[in-house]
């Protein structure tokens, strides 16, 4: 069985990242495997420069792998190259994202900048599509607005897939867990504030939803 692990909001929580990828590791039990992190990497949380750093090393080699970009990633790079107002990603938590990197706005790296920056927008595979925030059902993949695919917020009875695809999404945190749907799943439980992080698992063979889905937990500590 060929499975995908999909991690949702992290938000600078790199213990929780630690986590996911242990839980990852042994629940596949050493096959190969894709893992899907849906962006949201900084901001609000302690240690968005951790999260960057873990995950742009690289992971276990047999591991195929699909970083995307979230509004917090686009934010964060926009301020950082002058395109927005520092404050306007500072007040969205951004002062969190900084202070990771010693408050200095010179210490950030330009290559965290560039990975970042970097991420694709969206990952499809035969049964599903997985972005950071949502799809317009209307529109091909390659049509979707990247403002679409970055911040929509679909309402709870909205259970619209994509071309006969299921799709995976964060962005909108939830406080009583994940929300899975026929034709679409939101992962997002608010982990950098909530503790629990969930990891969506997909059978690579099997159209529809997550086949299990598993939790790790840390409160933070802030």
């Amino acid at each position: 069985m060929s499975l995908t692990y999909v991690i949702p909001d992290l938000h600078g929580r790199s213990d929780l990242l630690d986590l996911a990828l242990a839980r990852i590791d042994a629940h596949a039990a050493g096959t190969g495997l894709t893992l899907v992190v849906l962006g949201d990497y900084v901001d609000k949380g302690p240690d968005s420069r951790g999260v960057i750093g873990r995950l742009r090393v690289g992971l276990p080699t047999p591991w195929r792998v699909a970083m995307l970009k979230g509004n917090h990633d686009a934010l964060m790079v926009a301020a950082l190259r002058g395109e927005i107002a520092m404050d306007d990603w500072l007040a969205k938590g951004g002062d969190a994202a900084l202070a990771s990197y010693g408050g200095d706005v010179a210490e950030v790296p330009i290559h965290d900048i560039a990975w970042l920056d970097g991420r694709p927008l969206s990952f499809e595979d035969a049964h599903r599509v997985y972005v950071h925030a949502g799809i317009e059902a209307a529109l091909p993949l390659r049509k979707q607005a990247p403002m679409t695919l970055l911040t929509k917020r679909y309402a709870d009875d909205d259970d619209s897939g994509l071309g006969g695809k299921y799709v995976v999404h964060g962005h909108d945190k939830r406080s009583d867990g994940p929300l899975v749907l026929v034709n679409r799943c939101n992962l997002d439980t608010n982990a950098w504030k909530s503790g629990q992080l969930v990891i969506g698992v997909f059978d690579d063979a099997t159209p529809g939803g997550p086949i299990d889905v598993l939790e790790v937990s840390l409160p933070f500590a802030g």
